[in-house]
């Protein structure tokens, strides 16, 4: 889709605070986010003419639902199951391309914490059968294979949250800020071994919102444009009757499909944000989408490229694994705040060049990059 190029941007962006919230539904913690992106935006709810929601595990959180909560009945409606703000983006950008909307707010709340939501139930599929609870049981597999065919140790593997903890100190919306250092997380016993706490997400209620428009429209906002440079999906729907599943080797698919559509490369990338329910989401991605050779995400982490001083820095928010939990849609506005400028304390200089890949589990990725520039 070389045509996205610079024709849609993100103006907006908006959020609740992250934590718990008792009584407090999805569609409501989705609204007080639109309203604080509308709010950022500079525009009102009678600027809208599209809406897309994205489904709570935890409850409806459907157009049906958010939108009478907001008082709009907008030409373009829709309602994703699992958006994780990169699938719920892509749909925007082609709605919008397509004509059907100009100005777009996308929309995901929850309330996991409260509700206390049983993650750790067995799923329907044949990892629930093997007795493979949570998301933690097939990803501590692919860890394990992951170090029975590279050598991957546990401190190089540490790096990864004590490095996102790093960049949570930094910021006031995460959740955990208390420092941690590689000898603390070493000293944590494993929750499903090979993971420790630190490496797999919390629970957290909140909301998270963009507003998004086109590119001749984000002129007259407030704040400068992020245009998508591009976009790329890639369905696993087979999911567990694919060889390999748990290494999910179609992650590369989607990597040279951005990687084609944009013209762009790994080096181009000035802030990096990867969804991350468990740690070794971005022990895989790192290594899929290039930034690292295959096999060699270990070492590569422990050299301290992407802690705060480094050459590609990761999550500046703290990630899932320290700042929210929110699907991933945290890390989108982290990515508009960076290339704005506006991160204080954990602003990456010169930003300009952002990319967020996220995954639904083992059945589809996909990946956005974004700039200030077209």
């Amino acid at each position: 889709m070389s045509e996205v190029r610079g024709e849609v941007a993100i103006v907006g962006v908006g959020h609740t605070e992250q934590g718990e919230f008792p009584g407090v539904s999805p569609e409501t913690l989705s609204v007080r986010a639109v309203r604080a992106a509308l709010d950022d935006a500079g525009i009102d709810r009678s600027a809208v003419d599209g809406l897309i929601t994205c489904k709570s595990i935890q409850g409806l959180n459907a157009d049906v639902t958010v939108g009478p909560l907001l008082g709009i009945s907008p030409p373009y409606s829709q309602t994703l199951d699992y958006g994780t703000c990169n699938f719920s983006l892509h749909l925007a950008v082609q709605a919008i391309l397509s004509g059907l909307a100009s100005t777009i707010v996308l929309c995901y709340g929850a309330n996991a914490r409260t509700v206390r939501f049983p993650f750790g139930a067995a799923p329907a599929t044949l990892a629930g059968a093997a007795g493979l609870m949570h998301i933690a049981g097939p990803a501590a597999m692919a860890l394990q294979r992951h170090k029975a065919l590279y050598g991957t140790t546990d401190e190089q593997f540490g790096w990864i949250a004590v490095s996102e903890r790093e960049w949570a100190a930094r910021n006031p919306l995460a959740i955990f800020r208390e420092p941690m250092t590689m000898d603390d997380y070493l000293a944590m016993p494993y929750m499903v071994e090979p993971l420790r706490r630190p490496d797999v997400t919390m629970l957290a209620d909140g909301g998270v919102a963009l507003v998004v428009t086109t590119a001749e429209r984000a002129a007259d906002f407030p704040h400068d444009p992020v245009y998508v440079l591009g976009i790329a999906e890639q369905s696993a729907i087979q999911g567990e009757q694919r060889p390999g599943y748990v290494m999910r080797p179609w992650l590369a698919d989607v990597a040279t499909r951005i990687w084609g559509t944009t013209g762009l490369k790994p080096s181009d990338i000035d802030a990096l944000y990867i969804q991350n329910p468990t740690a070794v989401w971005v022990l895989q991605m790192l290594e899929a989408y290039g930034f690292c050779p295959e096999g060699e995400a270990g070492p590569w982490l422990a050299e301290g490229h992407t802690r705060p001083g480094g050459d590609l820095p990761l999550n500046t928010n703290g990630g899932q694994l320290s700042e929210s939990y929110m699907w991933g849609w945290l890390h989108m506005v982290e990515a508009v705040r960076q290339l704005r400028g506006d991160a204080g304390e954990r602003q990456v200089s010169g930003a300009e060049v952002a990319m967020y890949c996220s995954t639904q589990a083992w059945v589809k990725g996909g990946a956005s990059i974004l700039s200030t520039r077209t």
